[in-house]
């Protein structure tokens, strides 16, 4: 991965107080994270779209510089597969968020909506446009072919409720990356109680999305 990217395409976020630097191999496993995490998660997640941009970037740096290798260079193809590999995740990561937008619209646009001043976006601003477009088109495709057929008191779909939302409920495998203690899993059955468990790190489970989702979310755990 080191030969493939150069240094000029570290990727740097600098505020007032600090400077944080990341290495091309930590952007790409950023990207890996935000991807398995977007695939396997049964709602969608906070958007990444300053991950989705550094890499872009990256990638026409990668570019660039397989432009300058000798043709018939043993490295230009290897350095081509990974290049194809990094584009595969980063279209696949969209792809997925896009899939999910299509299949809870109401939903997300309304979580977008009751969302707090501080508290992150759940979509890019393409992503917004992209949902809202969506949504019009299918008011207006309900009402063009079934509604305005309908008795006038049942030409109006409250699309919140038409549309399912996601299954919080459904078992996801993860791999914790910092221990975490006390995690209140929820019985099963109607005869089991509550009861408490420590999440060791580098440890892999099977356990209910709802439970650990505020951990997918703080980076303490990695959906595989």
């Amino acid at each position: 991965m080191s030969d493939a990217l150069s240094d000029d395409g570290s990727d740097v976020h600098q505020d007032e107080t600090q400077e944080e630097v990341m290495t091309p191999a930590e952007l790409i496993g950023k990207l890996e994270e935000a991807w398995l995490n977007e695939k396997f998660s049964p709602e969608l997640l906070e958007n990444r779209s300053e991950v989705v941009e550094c890499v872009m970037e990256q990638l026409s740096h990668m570019d660039a510089n397989l432009q300058r290798v000798k043709k018939g260079d043993m490295k230009a193809s290897v350095h081509r597969m990974e290049i194809d590999r990094i584009r595969f995740v980063l279209a696949s990561y969209l792809r997925a968020r896009l899939q999910k937008i299509e299949k809870y619209f109401p939903h997300v646009l309304e979580r977008e909506k009751s969302r707090g001043d501080g508290d992150p976006s759940l979509l890019s601003p393409e992503e917004f446009a992209f949902a809202k477009e969506y949504y019009a088109n299918t008011e207006t495709y309900l009402k063009a072919v079934a509604l305005k057929r309908m008795p006038p008191n049942l030409q109006t779909v409250d699309l919140l409720k038409a549309v399912p939302e996601p299954c919080l409920d459904s078992f996801v495998f993860l791999r914790v990356k910092e221990r975490q203690q006390n995690i209140m899993v929820e019985p099963e059955t109607d005869d089991q109680r509550e009861y408490v468990v420590d999440l060791e790190e580098g440890s892999q489970h099977l356990m209910r999305y709802r439970t650990i989702a505020p951990l997918v979310l703080s980076g303490a755990v990695q959906l595989i």
